[in-house]
């Protein structure tokens, strides 16, 4: 460690790296118990006490708040896994850990960074190929067990996974739902369509799928009507409360009756607002922010239903559906305020109902997008909470099954195949490179390995069996049943987890290895840490 002209220290070297990938493996090896359908749950507390029990985790890390400026590239690598494929996020980051631990070794034994960044390049390219060109499973030649598997595999490792029959059915109906025909001719199925309602209370069964965008509000007066149908809908992001003064703007008052013209000039404004929104046509009209009761009275004249503190998100996903455009300001460009009609959007139905004591507001038959909400129940808060984080997931699994067309055999079945494949390939090349990619053959061994000891089983075994299987299949073409075979965790023996149905989408895989890798090799690149410190005052008040 050395002090710098300016205001720091800097460490380099060995030191550095070293200490970056301690970092990294002591946030993986908080992850690590957590892996798997037998996986166990982490409870979280924060500083407000405020309680989170998960085995998500992207959840997880960000509520780790880490501070290692290192440690930081794997909680950011959580979070893009969690954005882009939406399961996985555990695995992912012991990959990372596993890559970044055996780089470490390569260097001690004289290997150049560079070599190994290469080497694990060249091991992720020829990965994701393997696994594309070779590994992966149509879904259309599967069918639709396909996509139930693929959910029942993602729900296997979560707090939902003992009710896996239900929420599996629950989250492919929910995704076949909000299908779509985009403009080059290709389905999308948009999962930010499908809303979670959560509500404490009744069992984990006792949830259900319904038609239509649900929020969890209701009508701002019990006088308006319960249901209006055909729906003009208004989105607003801004109040329908007294118009009052500026911040900092005063106005010095002399006479008695001129406040009294002020605060009705004040309600006027609000009033003229709310009557141009009605004038446009609108009958349902959603704002993120208040509505004054004095206010309530003109829905109520016009039969229309107000609803106000709508979620923001709730909000993006209303206007998107219905195809209303969300209004910050009613101004003009003449300087004056008015609505038009064009902003409004458009569905069958907008209703307010009753589940189980609860009352939420649906719309449906959305003008843009097939939508549906989800209602879980749980026994408490924290269970609920848990469940939307893992349904989630399983959702997002389904929708890349469909999107990408492909799916792969889970249970450490790919993982094993990629190993044997690199370690063969290794041999063909004659650089530096090739220990390397040996290296990162071996690395990918982790998951099942991980997967292996939660289940209490003899993980050392069970690999030893699972190489053997794959290095077969790999070496006679006429044992390619052979590649499928993956760890049975339950029974604590090896089968085709393509037959038995524990399939993950293709993407999921060919992701978690580009991340892992881009993520091992921007720590391995580093090799210099510049701490800068804050200046401090001395007792004249200078720096």
């Amino acid at each position: 460690m050395s002090s710098l002209a300016i205001y720091g220290e800097r460490q380099s070297g060995e030191d550095v790296r070293t200490q970056n990938i301690t970092a990294c493996i002591a946030i993986a090896n908080i992850l690590r118990s957590s892996l798997g359908p037998v996986g166990l749950d982490k409870m979280l507390v924060d500083d407000m006490g405020d309680v989170i029990v998960t085995n998500d985790g992207a959840t997880i890390l960000k509520q780790l708040e880490v501070e290692h400026p290192a440690a930081k590239v794997l909680v950011e690598l959580a979070q893009q896994q969690d954005e882009e494929v939406g399961d996985g996020t555990t695995s992912v980051v012991l990959l990372a850990a596993e890559l970044l631990k055996r780089a470490d070794d390569l260097v001690r034994r004289g290997i150049h960074p560079t070599n190994i960044i290469a080497g694990y390049r060249l091991a992720m390219r020829e990965s994701c190929r393997f696994l594309r060109d070779t590994f992966a499973v149509s879904v259309e030649k599967l069918g639709k067990s396909c996509l139930l598997n693929t959910a029942r595999t993602a729900i296997s490792s979560k707090i939902i996974g003992s009710e896996i029959d239900f929420f599996a059915n629950l989250a492919v109906e929910a995704v076949l739902a909000v299908k779509r025909k985009t403009e080059v001719g290709k389905y999308k199925y948009p999962i930010k369509a499908i809303n979670i309602l959560k509500k404490s209370g009744k069992g984990a069964r006792d949830s259900q799928l319904l038609k239509g965008i649900g929020l969890n509000v209701t009508r701002a007066s019990q006088g308006m009507p319960l249901r209006v149908s055909p729906a003009k809908i208004a989105c607003l992001d801004f109040d329908l409360r007294r118009s009052k003064m500026k911040m900092g703007v005063q106005v010095l008052v002399e006479d008695p009756k001129e406040l009294e013209r002020i605060q009705e000039k004040e309600y006027e404004v609000t009033k003229s607002r709310i009557e141009a929104i009605l004038k446009a046509g609108a009958n349902a009209i959603f704002t993120t922010k208040g509505i004054d009761d004095a206010a309530l009275k003109y829905f109520v004249e016009k039969n229309a239903i107000a609803v106000r503190r709508v979620a923001k998100d709730d909000m993006k996903r209303l206007a998107k559906a219905t195809g209303a455009s969300v209004q910050l300001t009613m101004a003009d460009l003449g300087g004056e305020e008015s609505f038009d009609p064009s902003f409004l959007g458009s569905a069958e139905e907008v209703v307010e109902e009753t589940i189980s004591d609860d009352k939420f507001i649906f719309v449906r038959g959305c003008k843009n997008l097939a939508s549906g909400t989800i209602v879980l129940r749980g026994p408490n808060e924290y269970m609920c909470d848990e469940m939307s984080r893992s349904l989630h997931d399983c959702l997002c699994a389904v929708q890349r099954a469909l999107e990408s067309n492909y799916v792969v055999p889970g249970g450490g079945c790919v993982e094993a195949s990629l190993s044997i494949f690199l370690e063969n390939f290794a041999t063909t090349l004659g650089g530096r490179e090739q220990l390397a990619i040996a290296e990162f053959s071996d690395a990918l061994l982790v998951i099942p390995k991980t997967l292996a000891a939660n289940a209490a089983l003899d993980a050392t075994d069970m690999i030893a069996k699972l190489r053997a299987v794959h290095n077969a299949a790999q070496l006679d073409s006429n044992k390619g049943n052979l590649s499928h075979m993956g760890l049975d965790l339950e029974n604590g023996h090896l089968r085709d987890n393509l037959e038995a149905g524990i399939l993950e989408p293709a993407m999921s895989k060919i992701k978690s290895i580009q991340l892992a890798t881009e993520a091992a090799i921007t720590i391995l690149r580093i090799d210099d840490l510049i701490k800068l410190k804050k200046k401090q005052e001395d007792e004249s008040g200078e720096y």
